[in-house]
């Protein structure tokens, strides 16, 4: 017989016991007494032993399979059988803090508390749920608690900062800034919607709306990338990511654009959710030829560490995201990724205790003014995750400012983009939303917000080797992102054309006359907007420049294409071609009256005849890439030259036979149009 179970029994099933001894008094004899003793042993034991196996069954399903929402229904078949009720609560309440239903954790951990024993991990969740149920004064006392009985040294310095914090969000709630949220009722379900970005005039969000793998830790669907149309034809019409990126069976999330459009960024895993821990790595897709490719690892992930909301910030020099790897500052901390000139990701960099603490940092954005705003629940806040903003003044100190109400709120409050200082998008789960996770739309009606438009103004010249010459009768058109016209002109006698350019905007310029080559230049307003205190006026013009120079089209007339390089012995297109060859399809598809030769030459080492075929391979190998991308055939020939026409004689050095090893287009006909 269990006799430790049995003793508890009173506790686990006090009505059924109160029942069995009604039938007893102090004349029963006591072979009936014994009798029972050993029938009610028995029922303990098996009660006893019922339970427990569901608690360990329990047990078992959160720790080790991270599956909190079937152990929660574990969790409280247990407790409806009579199981430990301060052990079963402070499990349910912990398996609904994993799940960042922390409402729904309240009234579990209040139960759990209720001995005076109750260890500093549950005070601690308890007081997570009454901040974000609004409860701070009774949520600062709780978290002093902890930190009071804690010998964890991280969970002391959460705890000891949390009931710092509290008392500062009296104060707090009643400033009311002149931000107004409006729920984005068109575009949100009942499932999650959130990390909303802005990509060539279409707005970019995470969804588990039609995934249909679960995520047993919370009984959710796998996240997936969407994007909605906002302008134009077709407005509102909402797509799904294809299948190359949104790849079966993975989480994706928080994706993020490059300045020039041709990297997306994102946080992708097959395990843990956006506020999760397991398995989260950022990966990278590239453009090419109009479509992304599949999703490469990032060399800046962390093993083993949560890497995730990844953000570039509006130069494109840098890639902001939030981690857990060692050597953080709190449980996820803001980190910063130098990019270089060849697009690769370098340096990573902790962005130091002043916006990091012992608490969570995640979803960084920096505003095209380059202030960085997050969400974190260590800074004084509302509830779970504020958004915060981080300047830096003239002296090189760091301020953080909450965005107050009704920005935050004591739900989630994460993941904003601003489209200009005016309005923008954010994301909560607030109470009032139609899902779990909803997008916001942002307007500010402060009357003191200064705006802020843009001239752009140039010239067009003829290049002529190293000279220059003004180009009159240019024609200029201005393109957006999207391939839609906005604008065209004339250039004057002078050469000059005017153009007016929104904020946080990719253009294209095209410039095109008659015996020239039609040229292409990228432009952007991103990271052009000074800060609000840098503006004078209410309103403000910027003056932008940018100059178009045209080359004449002769008849074999060279030039060459950068980065068209081949590994030694091989003539497989590499990342870096693709790149500079989709550039030749561009001016192939502007300029349809051009025939073209393109030219492969390989270094001076090995064989002559065997170099001739190896660069006649590599010629075909570009122009089946070029065909394969839109270019009709007839319009190119491949040609290999082998070693007889190199840039570098004499070549010695790897970069030498390198550049010695590159491709080249002639034109060899002009057509009449």
């Amino acid at each position: 017989v269990n006799i430790q179970c049995f003793l508890t029994l009173p506790y686990l099933y006090p009505s059924s016991i109160k029942k069995l001894f009604g039938y007893f008094s102090a004349k029963t004899p006591m072979k009936y007494l014994l009798g029972f003793c050993i029938a009610a042993a028995a029922f303990a034991t098996t009660a006893c032993n019922s339970t427990s196996s569901l608690i360990t069954k329990a047990d078992n399903t959160a720790v080790v399979k991270g599956e909190y929402q079937e152990a929660i229904k574990l969790y409280k078949d247990a407790l409806a059988k009579g199981g430990d009720a301060s052990y079963i609560n402070a499990k349910i309440g912990e398996a609904y803090r994993k799940q960042n239903k922390l409402a729904d954790a309240e009234p579990f951990y209040r139960e759990a508390i209720a001995k005076e024993n109750a260890t500093d991990t549950v005070l601690f969740g308890f007081g997570q749920s009454l901040k974000a149920i609004g409860k701070y004064e009774e949520a600062g006392a709780i978290f002093s608690r902890a930190a009071s009985v804690s010998q964890n040294a991280e969970l002391k310095a959460r705890a000891e900062l949390e009931a710092t914090n509290a008392p500062k969000i009296a104060a707090m709630l009643g400033e009311r800034t002149d931000w107004e949220i409006v729920n984005y009722a068109n575009l949100n379900t009942a499932s999650a919607e959130f990390s909303p970005v802005i990509f060539q005039k279409d707005l970019y969000f995470t969804s588990n709306r039609d995934n249909k793998n679960t995520y047993k830790a919370d009984g959710e669907n796998f996240y997936d990338l969407y994007s909605m149309k906002l302008e134009g034809k077709g407005s509102g019409k909402l797509s799904q990511l294809d299948a190359i990126v949104n790849l079966p069976g993975f989480m994706k999330a928080s994706a993020t654009f490059s300045k020039d459009g041709k990297m997306m960024v994102f946080a992708m895993s097959n395990e843990g959710n956006k506020k999760g821990r397991a398995n989260v790595d950022i990966f990278v897709s590239r453009k090419k030829s109009g479509k992304w490719s599949a999703p490469e690892l990032l060399n800046i992930s962390h093993p083993g560490a949560w890497d995730s909301s990844p953000a570039f910030s509006p130069d494109g020099k840098s890639l902001y995201f939030s981690s857990d790897r060692p050597g953080g500052f709190g449980a996820a901390d803001i980190y910063r990724a130098s990019i270089d000139d060849k697009g690769k990701f370098t340096k990573v960099t902790n962005m130091g205790d002043k916006i990091n603490t012992p608490g969570e940092e995640m979803y960084p954005y920096v505003s095209d003014e380059g202030k960085l705003y997050f969400s974190s629940d260590g800074h004084p806040g509302f509830g779970n995750l504020d958004i915060f903003i981080a300047s830096r003044g003239e002296d090189k100190s760091i301020t953080i400012v909450n965005m107050g109400s009704p920005v935050n709120s004591a739900a989630d409050d994460f993941g904003i983009y601003l489209k200009g200082p005016l309005d923008g998008y954010m994301s909560s789960n607030r109470a009032g939303g139609k899902g779990s996770d909803d997008i916001y739309i942002l307007r500010n009606s402060s009357k003191d917000v200064k705006t802020v438009k843009f001239v752009l103004k140039g010239k067009s010249f003829e290049s002529k080797g190293t000279d220059t010459t003004i180009l009159a009768n240019t024609v200029v058109r201005l393109i957006d992102d999207n391939s839609s016209t906005l604008g065209e002109v004339t250039t004057d006698s002078a050469g000059n054309y005017t153009f007016d350019l929104a904020a946080n905007s990719n253009y294209v310029l095209i410039g095109a006359k008659q015996d020239h080559l039609t040229k292409r230049e990228e432009y952007t307003t991103f990271g052009k907007s000074p800060s609000q205190d840098e503006l004078k006026d209410k309103e403000n013009t910027i003056i932008l420049e940018k100059n178009i120079y045209l080359d004449p089209i002769k008849k074999n007339q060279i030039f060459a294409l950068e980065n068209v390089y081949y590994d030694f012995n091989k003539w497989d297109i590499k990342d870096t071609a693709a790149i500079e060859l989709d550039k030749l399809v561009v001016i192939l598809k502007d300029n349809p009256s051009i025939e073209i030769e393109l030219g492969s030459h390989t270094d001076s080492r090995g064989n002559k005849d065997y170099n001739k075929i190896l660069s006649e391979k590599r010629a075909q190998s570009a122009v089946d890439y070029i065909v394969k991308n839109g270019i009709d055939i007839k319009r190119i020939v491949a040609k290999g030259y082998g070693f007889d026409n190199p840039l570098i004689a004499n070549a010695v050095t790897e970069e030498d036979h390198q550049r010695n090893r590159r491709t080249e287009f002639k034109v060899t006909k002009i057509n009449q149009q």
